[in-house]
């Protein structure tokens, strides 16, 4: 306890304790309950996602062709 006597000597408040920062848990069954009642309520959702998947695949294609087509002129 050398150290709090000198604190309280010199007049200082007593050192702060580090506080213990603490991870959320995630519980992987409540998420899945929560997707797929999601999903129930809203079934184009899939369709919208696969959707915007093909259509970036598609737009990026179709930007690698036009390159090549312009590197190749």
């Amino acid at each position: 306890m050398g150290e709090a006597k000198r604190r309280k000597e010199l007049g200082l408040p007593p050192r702060e304790k580090p506080v213990e920062l603490n991870l959320p848990v995630l519980d992987k069954e409540n998420i899945q309950k929560k997707v797929r009642s999601f999903l129930y309520k809203n079934p184009i959702v899939p369709y919208v996602f696969y959707g915007l998947i093909l259509g970036a695949f598609g737009w990026g294609l179709y930007n690698l062709v036009k390159g090549y087509q312009l590197i190749k002129s």
